[in-house]
């Protein structure tokens, strides 16, 4: 089982890098180099912080976990998105968007050693971790950025709490595949990593279709549709 930490590394990282290049291709003049590439690093850092909380508490906050650790993971965001550098700046939801999606990969690595507790096979144990880690990594990137648009926006508290609601099912989905981590309910672990990964990509193509875009004038929408 020594294989499963460094082959999460891959399973959390790379998905989370190959998902922000394609997202902000043609948002070049919003940002800065340095500036993505370290708040992805201080969601790495955060993400993990708070998938240690989520997973190794999920049991004894029960109901609780769901809404507790929903505002949890939001504020750690917020909290690194509203320094005074980020306020009306357009950047900020790209920068919101990096250090989301370096706080989903985090979680990955941690999720694995869940749901290795139980008696499942390696190839198991990958092939699920694989399937729900990129509808975490593309749910913490959407509401990175969906906060970070509420902070250029000056409307923080609005986007914080829609955020909040967003996790809410979403941990209830992450909450059933660890806790259900056992042959028998194989079935029930998967459908939970299927739709973790379909609610995903659902609350990620709406911010990167619905929200981000908002952030172009209309040539510059008509030149990233050229660079795609």
């Amino acid at each position: 089982m020594d294989v499963l930490p460094q082959a999460s590394l891959f399973l959390g990282l790379i998905p989370a890098l190959i998902l922000m290049y394609i997202t902000i291709k043609g948002y070049e003049e919003f940002y800065k180099d340095k500036v993505v590439f370290i708040t992805l690093v201080i969601g790495v850092i955060i993400g993990f912080i708070a998938a240690y909380v989520q997973i190794y508490f999920v049991i004894a906050l029960a109901i609780l976990y769901v809404v507790l650790l929903a505002f949890f993971d939001q504020l750690f965001k917020t909290i690194i998105l509203n320094i005074g550098r980020f306020h009306e700046n357009r950047e900020t939801p790209i920068y919101g968007l990096s250090l989301g999606l370096g706080f989903g990969s985090s979680f990955t690595p941690l999720i694995i050693i869940a749901i290795n507790s139980s008696p499942t096979s390696d190839v198991y144990v990958l092939s699920l971790a694989a399937i729900g880690s990129i509808g975490i990594i593309l749910f913490h990137g959407a509401t990175g950025a969906y906060i970070g648009y509420g902070v250029y926006q000056r409307k923080l508290s609005k986007y914080l709490l829609i955020a909040i609601l967003f996790e809410l099912p979403f941990n209830f989905l992450i909450g059933t595949m660890i806790l259900f981590s056992k042959p028998e309910f194989i079935k029930m672990q998967l459908g939970a990593a299927i739709s973790i990964i379909a609610y995903g990509v659902l609350i990620y193509w709406y911010v990167t279709r619905r929200i981000l875009p908002r952030l172009l004038t209309q040539s510059e929408k008509r030149k990233r549709k050229k660079n795609k």
